[in-house]
This record gives C-alpha cells, sequence and structure tokens, in this order.
C-alpha cells in the first residue's frame, strides 16, 4: 500500500489538536469484570468451565446435544448434563474432545446418553442453572436429579472436582469414556483400578483429530466400595462410595498425550498435594495477571465487560500439549524428548492469524516464541506448518495454508528464540508444497475452479501467505525466493473479473465460472469458502494497491467498499453454512475473511468512514448478552478483533510491522509491553466529536496511518486528538 499512500499523502493537510485526557489508572480486579457465558448461547461456541490460560485442561459440563452449537459441549440454551469432562474447544465450528467425563449420580442409573426429558434414556441429570457459578478458574452447578452439588476448578495438566453428595449407601461417580465431542469415534478405551483410591488408564479416540490418545490418574478422595465396568467395551466404570449427607467427595485428575507415566508425573507435580480452594484461588489470579496485561479507562460497565471477557476467551488457548518434563507426542505420533520449549496444540490459525496471534506477539513475546517454535516442530514431524492441529494431529480445517503467516509474523517481529534460518526451512517447505491445491498454482499459476473444490479461497489464503513469506526472504535476504513469492503473492489477480468487478471461478482452460452469481455461497460446488465473491473480493490485506489498479483508481474502489456495506444481506445457493453471520451489506462480521476489510477506508485516505463502520460494529456484533458474538469466537479471533478496535489499531497485514489506526473506543488504555507500558489515550471525544483529527506518538504528529511493532514494544503514548471535522488526518 505504500504507493497509494506516497501519493495521496501530499494531498492531505494535517489538523488541529484537542485538550489530552487526564485518565488516571486504578488498580482493580480485572478477572471479576469477566463474563465468561457471552458468547455460550447463540453461535459463540464458547467454552463454560473451569481452565487456566493456556492449559492442556478445560474442566466443564458437557450436554447432551451434539449438534453444531454445542461444539464446545455448553450451549445456554440446554441445561442437560452428561458428565463433566477435561478437554473442551472453545469457540469452534466443529466439535472433539471432551475427554474423561465424570458423572456423579445416586442410586442405580440406566448407562447411556439418554435423550433430553427422560431420565429412563441415560443417567443425565438437569442442572440447576439458576445456581450455576462461572468465575475464571471455576464451574460450580447443582444436578437436581441427585441434589449433588458439583463444583470444579484446574491446573494448567489437572482438574479438580469436589462432589457434594446427599446421605446414602448407593452414591457413585461414573467414568464415561465413549462420549466424546460431535464426531469423536472410540478406538481404545480402557481404566483400571490401581487401588481402592487411584484410576488410571487411556481415551484413544478418531474424529477431528485422529490418533487422539488421552492418558489419566484420577484419585478419589476417600476410597471406593467398589470399582465396576459396566459395559465389555470399557464404556462405562461406575465408582461407588458411601456417603453422609453434605459430604463432599474430592477428585483430583491429571493428563497427558504421551503416557501413564506421563500423566502420573503430572498428577505428581500438579495435582496430588493440591488442595481444592487453594487452586481455585491460583487459578482466578492467573487469570487476573492474563487479562490485566491490558487494561481500559474511561470505558462504559458494558465495554469492560465485553473487552475484559475478550481478554479471557483469547487465552483459553493455545493449550499447552506437552507434560512437566517437556515430553510431548508428535504429529508423527513418536514421543519425543523436551524440545527446550513448551510444546503448544489448539491451533485454528485460519482464524487467528489475523488479530489473536499478533495480538500476543506485542502481549506476551516469551510465550509466542514456544508457540511458533511448536509450529515449526510440527513442520519438521509432518511435513508442513500446521493448519489446524488438535491434540497431535492436524486436522486441515479450513483453506491455504495459515501457519506460514504465522510463522512469518513472528520472525518478521524478531521474537527472540526463534531461530529465523529453521523458521525460514520451514516456510519454503510449507509453501512450495503440493498439498492443497499447492500444485495446480506451480502449473496454472492459479487454482482452477474444474481441479480444485474451494479454489478462490485457497489461493487468496495462500497468496496472503507468500506475501508473509516474502517479508521473511527479504529480512534475511534471500532474493531469488522473493522474487518468486513477490510474483506468486498476486495469483489472485487471475481472479479478478473486470466485467463483474469480483473474483470469479476459472477453469483450467481459462474459461470463467458461467453461472456466476456473487451472492452465491453455496457449501456446494463453490469457489469460496464460508463466504461469497462479495467478501473474497476484498481478501488483499497484503496487495490493496493491486486491488485499486484493478478497480480503476481510489474514488472506485471507495465506491466498491460503500457498495459492500449497503448491499443486500441476502445468501443464495444451496446449504449456506450458518457460519456467515454478523452482516452489514455484505460484511460479515461473523467470519474471519472480512476482519479486516473496514480499515481498508483508512489505508485509502477515508478514515472517518472507517471511524464509523467501527462504532456500528463494536456496538452492534458485540453484547454481554450470552449471545452477544456476532459469530463463532473461533478460539479467540472475534474477541482479538475487538480488543485491538478499542484500542485504536489493527494487523492488517501480517508480517510487515505494521498496524493500521482505527478509533479509540474508550478514553485510554494501557499495554503491558517489553519497554514498559504502551498507553493509548483518546481526546476531547464526546458523540460530535468521534473522528480523529490527529496522531501524535510521543508527542510527535503521524503524517502516516500505522503504527510499528517497535514502536508498540518500546513503550510509550499514543494519543489520537478527536474532533467533529470528517478528514484525512495523515
Amino acid at each position: 500500500m505504500k504507493k497509494l499512500v506516497t501519493i495521496f499523502i501530499a494531498a492531505v493537510m494535517l489538523a488541529g489538536c484537542a485538550a489530552e485526557s487526564a485518565v488516571e489508572p486504578t488498580a482493580t480486579d480485572y478477572a471479576a469484570k469477566v463474563n465468561p457465558k457471552i458468547g455460550s448461547g447463540g453461535h459463540g461456541h464458547v467454552f463454560v468451565g473451569a481452565n487456566v490460560p493456556f492449559g492442556m485442561t478445560q474442566v466443564g459440563p458437557t450436554s447432551i446435544s451434539q449438534e453444531w452449537d454445542w461444539c464446545s459441549g455448553y450451549h445456554d440454551s440446554e441445561n442437560s448434563v452428561i458428565g463433566f469432562s477435561h478437554t473442551h474447544l472453545s469457540g469452534t465450528g466443529c466439535g472433539d474432545l471432551f475427554d474423561v467425563t465424570l458423572m456423579p449420580v445416586m442410586g442405580e442409573v440406566p448407562y447411556g446418553r439418554g435423550r433430553l426429558g427422560d431420565y429412563s434414556t441415560g443417567f443425565w441429570s438437569e442442572a440447576d442453572r439458576s445456581k450455576e457459578v462461572v468465575e475464571p478458574g471455576y464451574y460450580s452447578v447443582p444436578l437436581t436429579r441427585y441434589n449433588i452439588l458439583a463444583e470444579m476448578t484446574a491446573t494448567e495438566r489437572g482438574g479438580l472436582h469436589r462432589y457434594t453428595f446427599p446421605e446414602g449407601e448407593d452414591a457413585a461417580i461414573i467414568l464415561d469414556l465413549v462420549h466424546g465431542g460431535c464426531w469423536d469415534r472410540p478406538e481404545e478405551l480402557y481404566a483400571e483400578a490401581v487401588s481402592d483410591t487411584r484410576v488410571e488408564g487411556i481415551r484413544h479416540t478418531y474424529g477431528w483429530a485422529n490418533f487422539q490418545k488421552v492418558y489419566f490418574v484420577i484419585e478419589f478422595s476417600k476410597p471406593f466400595t467398589s470399582f465396576v465396568p459396566e459395559s465389555e467395551d470399557n464404556f462405562y466404570y461406575r465408582i461407588n462410595f458411601d456417603t453422609e449427607a453434605g459430604e463432599a467427595i474430592g477428585v483430583k485428575v491429571a493428563l497427558s498425550s504421551t503416557s501413564l507415566d506421563g500423566a502420573r508425573k503430572n498428577f505428581d507435580a500438579e495435582v496430588a498435594n493440591a488442595d481444592f480452594d487453594t487452586v481455585r484461588k491460583e487459578a482466578y489470579a492467573k487469570w487476573n495477571d492474563e487479562i490485566s496485561k491490558i487494561r481500559i479507562y474511561g470505558a462504559t460497565a458494558e465495554q469492560e465487560e465485553i473487552f475484559y471477557t475478550g481478554m479471557y476467551h483469547m487465552y483459553v488457548a493455545p493449550s499447552l500439549f506437552s507434560d512437566v518434563d517437556g515430553t510431548y507426542r508428535g504429529a508423527d505420533q513418536e514421543i519425543h524428548p523436551n524440545p527446550g520449549h513448551d510444546t503448544y496444540t489448539t491451533f485454528s490459525l485460519w482464524d487467528t492469524y489475523r488479530a489473536k496471534l499478533p495480538l500476543m506477539t506485542i502481549t506476551h513475546p516469551e510465550r509466542m516464541d514456544d508457540v511458533i517454535n511448536t509450529m515449526i516442530d510440527l513442520c519438521d514431524e509432518q511435513g508442513w506448518l500446521p493448519i489446524w492441529h488438535l491434540w497431535g494431529w492436524d486436522n486441515g480445517c479450513m483453506v491455504g495454508s495459515p501457519g506460514i503467516i504465522a510463522v512469518a509474523d513472528a520472525v518478521v517481529k524478531d521474537i527472540e528464540g526463534i531461530d529465523a534460518e529453521r523458521a525460514w526451512k520451514a516456510l519454503e517447505t510449507s509453501y512450495m508444497h503440493d498439498m492443497r491445491g499447492g500444485r495446480y498454482r506451480k502449473q496454472y499459476g492459479y487454482m482452477p475452479n474444474d481441479l480444485q473444490a474451494e479454489s478462490i479461497a485457497h489461493d487468496m489464503e495462500f497468496a496472503i501467505a507468500d506475501a508473509a513469506a516474502l517479508e521473511v526472504a527479504l529480512k534475511l535476504g534471500k532474493s531469488e525466493e522473493a522474487e518468486y513469492l513477490e510474483k506468486r503473492s498476486h495469483s489472485w489477480t487471475n481472479y479478478y473479473d473486470p466485467s463483474t468487478g469480483f473474483v470469479r471461478g476459472k477453469s483450467s482452460t481459462g474459461e470463467w465460472r458461467e453461472d456466476f452469481n456473487p451472492y452465491n455461497a453455496s457449501r456446494i460446488a463453490n469457489e469460496y469458502c464460508e463466504g461469497n465473491a462479495w467478501q473474497y473480493t476484498w481478501l488483499v490485506p497484503h496487495d490493496l494497491d493491486m486491488l485499486v489498479e484493478l478497480m480503476g483508481g481510489r474514488e472506485a474502489t471507495i465506491k466498491r467498499l460503500d457498495e459492500l456495506f449497503t448491499a443486500d444481506t441476502k445468501m443464495e445457493g444451496e446449504d449456506v453454512t450458518p457460519d456467515i453471520s454478523g452482516l452489514i451489506g455484505q460484511y460479515v462480521h461473523g467470519n474471519e475473511p472480512s476482519h479486516h476489510i473496514i480499515y481498508f477506508y483508512t489505508m485509502l485516505g477515508e478514515p472517518w468512514k472507517a471511524a464509523d463502520r467501527l462504532y456500528e460494529v463494536m456496538d452492534t456484533m458485540y453484547s454481554t448478552e450470552v449471545d452477544g458474538l456476532s459469530g463463532n469466537e473461533d478460539v479467540g479471533q472475534m474477541s482479538a478483533w475487538y480488543i485491538m478496535t478499542t484500542l485504536g489499531f489493527y494487523p492488517v497485514e501480517s508480517a510487515t510491522k505494521e498496524y493500521v489506526l482505527g478509533v479509540p473506543m474508550v478514553d485510554a488504555a494501557e499495554i503491558d509491553v517489553e519497554g514498559g507500558i504502551f498507553r493509548v489515550e483518546r481526546a476531547g471525544y464526546s458523540e460530535e466529536n468521534r473522528y480523529v483529527q490527529s496522531v501524535e506518538l510521543n508527542g510527535k504528529a503521524l503524517d502516516r496511518y500505522y503504527i510499528t511493532h517497535e514502536e508498540i514494544v518500546a513503550g510509550g503514548k499514543l494519543v489520537f486528538k478527536m474532533g467533529a471535522d470528517k478528514k484525512c488526518w495523515y
């Protein structure tokens, strides 16, 4: 975008100043502002339960339903509980995990998942949601069928339960190994009582994550009277107790992906001597520490609740995957010794490369080197950088090769602890791979729609990845590779049809799709992924200059951008995915390919239009209700967009070190960074004075629409001076 900006800046005058804000920070309990149930209704798909930031375990309830909106195991519309599982996804569009489920019961019960409204079909219970407690690191709910209070908290690799029973000789805790998440298929299920207080076993399944192996150790606070397998196929085990009225039985669990020995080591290190109430307090403190890395001031109560909940949702994943000794299960299914860093999983990279991971390069550089080194290790083990890695297996979900973008972004930003040459080898291996239509890009220069499903989506995401790898090639002085990548990063231009003004499917013989309809978002025979031509035409965060040229100049491009937000909201075609949600015209905030688009207005010299649309999205696409997200949380990306937009800047193009400026949504914000504190202020704002008039960085006026990564992490002050004039301030 440099060329366009250079030309346009010459015609723009800098604006005057307004009075600076005097907002001062105050110490507070930031975790108390979190509402974990935002996104637990609608299509948010968030996890509800107990965990710690980036932990291996997510301990929480699992419901009967296994439909799309129950990907996390929980949905606000249903109060059934079949048990409390130790692994869950958060905000995804597919379901898996729900490993090692415990269900406290009284009396004899039928063994099965059950049907809603019919206790005779299973051991499930209704939960009394009026008495449910959900806070960072803790979850509790009464089970009305059994008059049992269930409580749980978590460590990094473990979970602690406390079940308060009524009096009886028929109390039990069922170990359910068969009911996993949605697409989960059992392969090996086994549990053994190794003493009268300890059970050990394995849950090996196939699903969204194939070859998923979860080893577990479970220890009870009192001896059980019997341990009874309730099926020949090891689906269920009944662990019986005698209980007095109000007696609480504690359960401690640790997991490992490597072995039973690994689970034992994790157990001894994290939960063997742990006290439930102490762990609960420690988990809360860990969350408070993470959430407080960014603080906002002068916000409404609703803004604070959404913002800090967003921080909470962001840090559910990536999830720790290595044992306490560093051992981990690789993508090659081999057990690898400690590589010198923590190993992570749950990489929803098609989503998180856009804003979540770039934000973590600011707030968590010390963790990002482990995350990125994990990705490079995965490339060594499986032959390409991760796409959607989950519990030792890359499910390949979504399009393109987003691991390239994530790794390149970290290398360009000089995150310490990453070997740039080793990273380059992984980048080159991945962008030259033939999979996912890569061979067609080599042969044709694009992906023909008669040879590759979702051809445009794949190719355009690959082009973004090429542009990211290009920045690393330039950084390392690899001129030949840089030339190749620069050319290939424009491959998407093969789809731009000037007669329609949209990207359009093209065959291997160079013929346009005949039945072209820009509103067609069908899952069947479609070149796009969870979208249509309206959204994908703008999927060029790395190549706006080229799009401007193809559309006929800056003014014509702005006109087309205006049309995106005013077009009919209809989606046509067969079996349109519900992921296409949160529409303003044909802008789709509920799905990630649209997330950068509003910032194009700033880059095109009309930042007031960006401001108007950013205000609109913030006001209409986020709320404090259970359906307060316009689409899937997508492992933190939906919240990352809100957080960065609140701060007033956004990483439109990855691997460039640049963040495009928008408009801050609060009076002030502070970010803990390597250089101390980076403070953002909004000076002179009112409902009338809602547009940026000028921007100052450390007291000096900015004459560009972006700030750099170095400027942020060095610490300092960024002041947006607000006024009523709709103007280009740079």
